[in-house]
């Protein structure tokens, strides 16, 4: 049986400071002098040695909305076509049932992308006006 040898250079020795010349001696890597040679020394993030830091020097202006923006997954017509049957309701769990979207957060938005030849019920999910034409003409219905 051949026995099984780890690569070279797969296991490294662990590196140990501060125990004299053969190791990382004197100052363990840290440099000579100064704020970050010390124990506990270091300055916080966005520190710039006193002078005003940039993310106070730069002006904050205007309103952002951005943490309470909707963003909604697409589905078109097309994806419904092939993963629904006649007659099926297209809801929120139906759809996570059929991996179309994915995540808790996710809201769907049925867009006009392809044709849709079958009857189906949409409920509770954003129909653009286009897509909505196609399904009732199709027989289904938009509640």
């Amino acid at each position: 049986m051949a026995q099984i040898v780890k690569p070279l250079g797969a296991t490294k020795k662990k590196t140990i400071v501060g125990r004299g010349a053969s190791s990382k001696g004197r100052a363990c890597g840290r440099g000579h002098d100064g704020q970050n040679s010390r124990s506990g020394g270091g300055v916080r993030l966005g520190f710039e040695g006193g002078q005003m830091p940039l993310y106070r020097r730069v002006a904050r202006r205007g309103f952002s909305n951005y943490p309470f923006k909707v963003t909604y997954q697409a589905i078109s017509l097309q994806d419904l076509e092939v993963s629904y049957e006649a007659g099926e309701t297209v809801n929120d769990e139906s759809l996570r049932a059929k991996g179309l979207i994915k995540g808790q957060e996710t809201i769907a938005k049925i867009l006009c992308n392809g044709e849709l030849t079958k009857a189906l019920t949409v409920e509770g999910i954003k129909c653009s006006a286009t897509a909505a034409e196609k399904i009732k003409a199709a027989g289904g219905d938009v509640k």
